[in-house]
């Protein structure tokens, strides 16, 4: 497609099905701001949730749009809706982030000649043919963001996708945000509060929603392992926590499965399930260690970034993404990790590098807590995202978005 510089300020419509919690609600949060920044328009077609605020204040207009249905008579009514759209709106360019409505979004690109772009957020399961037709979708765009080396690996061996149409942006977090030094003590006294811990418990911190994929009971296995319910586990050494942080969104079920998994391992006083999170920067910057144990593949994991950024050392499991993210032996040398790589669904091998994290000398945990934050904030920055982003919609359009949003950054 030949770029068609627009006549006015671009318009980019970025669409996902709920502004609810989520790395690719937070990645539309962004880009709203990087669009608005660099003196386009950011419109977001979603139906409004917890994260619609953060879009207005990014700049972002919110458009309420039923593109959460998987309906496939609706998604195609959605393509119609959103062609309609592109036309009173003005649109330029559409930004699908998710599969159901990435169809409707196709659907109006080609019915509008406007660059349709996808973010390909998920590993995305392919059991069969009807399925990895339906994923398909994410990878018909005019160029295909992939948000790790190891998602663009899938694209190309699912589909056959041109190299050249790929581009692999990584998620980034915002150094400041997640800066340790700058985050009030007060934040972090509040968290442990809210947790029932004391000043001087080291906490052990997994953060993601409760789904039995993100490995929960694999850190609650692990706990076990170590015996820290026994009086003697951990003598010498701070008393230790283990937080499993993140909304069950409706899987009442599989909570009370983890809580009694709990009480079978006599866990009560060491593993809490908190729920949901606000100050996720206070609760890595509170935390010793943090777990990114999944058990299947992690098409990035931003929790690994965030956590680094805040000074904790991260455990994750050797599976999709995490180790582009994490510097672990044998892939780096002793003293250059910043974190673990253990098999994924060992219970063993995660107990095994949690005791080596907690039996670090405090010298050596600063060090490590140093290295991680200097990963994540060299490598992993908010700032790359939003320019290699807006770079991709100005190859389509022939605009100079990511050149005024860099110097303004």
């Amino acid at each position: 497609m030949q770029p068609h510089p627009p006549s006015r300020r671009p318009t980019i419509l970025q669409i996902i099905p709920k502004l609810e919690t989520g790395g690719a609600e937070r990645t539309v949060v962004e880009m709203s701001a990087a669009i608005t920044g660099a003196g386009g328009r950011a419109l977001v077609a979603a139906q409004p949730g917890r994260m619609a605020d953060d879009v207005r204040d990014a700049g972002g207009e919110i458009i309420d749009f039923p593109a959460a249905t998987k309906n496939p008579a609706i998604i195609v009514l959605n393509g119609s809706r959103l062609a309609r759209l592109v036309a009173r709106e003005g649109i330029d360019l559409l930004h699908a982030r998710s599969r159901a409505p990435a169809w409707s979004a196709l659907l109006a690109a080609r019915r509008t000649g406007v660059p349709f772009v996808t973010t390909y957020h998920g590993a995305y399961g392919e059991k069969n043919a009807l399925k990895k037709q339906y994923n398909s979708v994410m990878a018909r765009s005019d160029r295909v963001i992939a948000n790790s080396n190891f998602t663009a690996g899938l694209i190309q061996a699912r589909y056959g996708t041109d190299p050249a149409r790929i581009a692999v942006i990584p998620r980034g977090i915002d150094p400041a945000v997640f800066d340790r030094a700058l985050i009030a003590p007060e934040r972090i006294s509040k968290l442990r509060a809210a947790w029932g811990i004391a000043a001087d418990t080291r906490v052990v911190l997994h953060a993601a929603r409760l789904t039995a994929w993100k490995g929960q009971r694999v850190v609650i296995d692990a706990a076990g392992r170590l015996g820290l319910a026994f009086p003697g586990a951990n003598e010498g050494q701070p008393p230790v926590a283990i937080i499993i942080a993140g909304d069950a969104q409706g899987r009442d079920g599989y909570v009370e499965e983890l809580h009694q998994r709990i009480q079978q391992h006599r866990l009560g006083a060491v593993v809490r399930i908190v729920g949901h999170v606000d100050d996720m920067a206070a609760a890595y910057a509170t935390a010793y260690v943090t777990l990114v144990p999944s058990t299947e593949p992690e098409a990035f994991g931003r929790a690994s970034i965030e956590a680094q950024a805040a000074g904790s050392p991260v455990i994750a499991a050797r599976l999709g993404a995490p180790p582009e993210t994490v510097r672990a032996t044998p892939d780096v040398r002793a003293g250059e990790e910043t974190g673990w790589l253990v098999e994924p669904g060992n219970a063993d091998a995660l107990a095994g590098a949690l005791s080596e994290a907690l039996a670090l000398t405090p010298a050596l945990h600063a060090a490590m807590a140093a290295r991680a934050r200097l990963n994540a904030t060299t490598n992993f920055t908010l700032a790359r995202l939003q320019l290699e982003t807006l770079a991709v919609y100005d190859a389509l359009l022939g605009t100079e978005l990511a050149q005024r949003f860099g110097a303004k950054v």
